[in-house]
């Protein structure tokens, strides 16, 4: 039996086939898993050494913003890692590409264009919808975002938890019951994130990684 080189990680199982279907078609032999939420995909992750690329549904369960998009480069910066969402926001879908992904595919998109997606990231490039390509966009958030993905890159796994948590506020106590290590231990994981992310105390690392979440939007659907 072939290892799992592909994890489709979504709540919806029609998008899912769908998917399934697309991935079939581009990748010869592909051996596919599947998640419903972001804590077991981080189990299949972890379990299987062979997996390549996810497809990560912008709001499927447990993944709040590109919060699981970052975690997963942070920790496994080989993945390649694809968004897919029912959200037209032109804003998110050029930050997703700035903050790494690989691709944005619409749920609304057809299997032809799935499937151009996917040849276009197998083959080295970054692929997003043909409507968005020429979008106007805000040059200085364009850059912010490509700025915090390479800082965010920087910090280790342990450094990118404490990060997380400190964002969510948690003190250093909490936190080193968390993780169970010492409370020197988060004061050095803190000070080295501070460093990193060139701010000069918790609350700004904690707005740094708030960047993370959603841009609002009017239109915006909450559907995934």
């Amino acid at each position: 039996m072939s290892m799992p080189k592909v994890v489709i990680a979504d709540d919806h199982p029609l998008f899912r086939t769908a998917l399934k279907q697309a991935i079939v078609e581009c990748i010869k032999d592909a051996a596919i898993v599947e998640s419903e939420n972001f804590t077991d995909l981080l189990t299949l992750v972890e379990r299987n050494a062979s997996l390549e690329i996810v497809f990560l549904d912008l709001h499927m369960p447990g993944n709040e913003g590109f919060t699981g998009l970052s975690l997963l480069l942070n920790h496994y910066p080989d993945l390649v890692v694809i968004m897919v969402s029912s959200d037209s926001n032109k804003e998110n879908i050029h930050k997703a590409i700035n903050l790494g992904a690989a691709a944005f595919i619409p749920k609304s998109a057809d299997l032809g264009v799935i499937a151009e997606a996917i040849d276009t990231v197998l083959n080295g490039d970054v692929w997003l919808p043909q409507e968005n390509k020429n979008d106007e966009l805000n040059q200085q958030a364009e850059q912010a975002n490509q700025r915090l993905a390479r800082q965010l890159a920087s910090l280790t796994p342990q450094q990118y938890t404490v990060l997380a948590q400190i964002a969510d506020g948690q003190l250093n106590k909490q936190i080193a019951y968390n993780l169970d290590i010492q409370e020197t231990t988060v004061k050095k994981h803190v000070s080295a994130i501070l460093v990193k992310l060139a701010v000069n105390n918790r609350t700004l690392a904690g707005l740094a990684y708030q960047h993370l979440m959603l841009v609002p939007s009017e239109n915006e659907s909450i559907a995934g």
